[in-house]
């Protein structure tokens, strides 16, 4: 991992992607404290999702294998089913 200037980043923008396309991960600073990280886009994704990513519509997972076992390991909620479906529609009303 490498850290940059933002003042860096601006100026040498075209060397920075480079080092990023090589599988490397950039954290840019500003004034010192930490404000993005620069990471490469996995290679594993269709054109479709490269896409839809560069357009800022689909997020790319940080981790890129899940542990199915941890994940069905975890507590689930203790819900009727129709309160479940009342979080849900809440949740989706809050989005618009």
């Amino acid at each position: 991992m490498k850290t940059v200037s933002l003042t860096d980043l601006r100026r040498h923008l075209s060397d920075q992607l480079r080092f990023v396309r090589s599988g490397e991960e950039i954290v840019v600073v500003s004034r010192g404290v930490p404000v993005a990280r620069i990471l490469p886009i996995p290679t594993s994704i269709s054109e479709e999702e490269r896409q839809l990513v560069a357009s800022g519509v689909l997020k790319l997972p940080e981790v890129e294998t899940m542990n199915w076992e941890e994940f069905w390991a975890m507590p689930s909620a203790n819900l009727s089913e129709e309160d479940a479906m009342k979080a849900v529609l809440e949740e989706r009303e809050e989005g618009r």
